[in-house]
């Protein structure tokens, strides 16, 4: 039941758009008769979320046409804005490792989904399970393609360098998206980012979701 393709959503760190980037890319998934899954694997977030529909598996369930339970497990919900398993420590949860999680990805996909979303927890280098870091969870759910979601402005050379090294290091593809990209920006800053990114360090560098759906879809 393994969907075709497997497409990881990291982030360079917390806040620059993950769950938008995810949920935007699954409805232009859909809207091009692409059919797609999302999940992420464990999630937390501030008390109270989960009762006002605002959480990540409720906002990405919303565009995938899905379930949030099925989106992200019950038992990964856990109510804490830490680190998913600093979350789990601090409730008194069961610890739980990153072959817990790659195993229970596994086992959730419905067939037919062509393409398989998986949306990761903060920047790449955070913890996702007591044993490892979201880069270690995308190595073991052996994801195809990594799509990098980083701010557009002042530190983002800096960011993407670090986490595209860690992804060459694994032999994974990175498309790396300059989220809230704005050509207007003072000094050009945006654009200088994205042209030293492609140009100097050879990355594949998308500053819209639309072009970043086209090249998902046609995977």
């Amino acid at each position: 039941m393994r969907p075709d393709h497997l497409i990881a959503i990291a982030g360079t760190g917390t806040d620059v758009g993950k769950t938008w980037v995810a949920r935007s890319l699954v409805a232009g998934l859909r809207a091009a008769a692409v059919t797609v899954a999302v999940r992420k694997p464990a999630q937390s977030f501030a008390p109270g979320d989960d009762d006002a529909g605002v959480t990540d598996a409720h906002l990405l369930a919303a565009a995938s046409g899905e379930d949030p339970w099925r989106v992200t497990p019950p038992h990964r919900w856990y109510p804490a804005p830490l680190a998913p398993p600093m979350a789990a420590d601090v409730l008194g949860l069961p610890v739980f490792g990153v072959a817990d999680l790659a195993g229970e990805l596994e086992q959730s996909w419905d067939p037919g989904a062509r393409v398989g979303i998986i949306e990761t927890a903060g920047g790449l280098r955070s913890p996702i399970a007591d044993d490892g870091d979201c880069l270690d969870l995308i190595v073991a759910a052996r994801v195809e393609r990594v799509v990098l979601v980083a701010d557009a402005g002042l530190g983002v050379i800096h960011d993407v360098r670090v986490c595209a090294a860690a992804l060459a290091d694994v032999h994974l593809p990175v498309i790396v998206l300059l989220n809230r990209f704005a050509a207007t920006a003072p000094y050009a800053t945006h654009a200088r980012n994205a042209t030293w990114l492609a140009r100097r360090e050879g990355l594949d560098v998308v500053t819209d979701i639309e072009t970043l759906t086209a090249r998902c879809a046609s995977a």
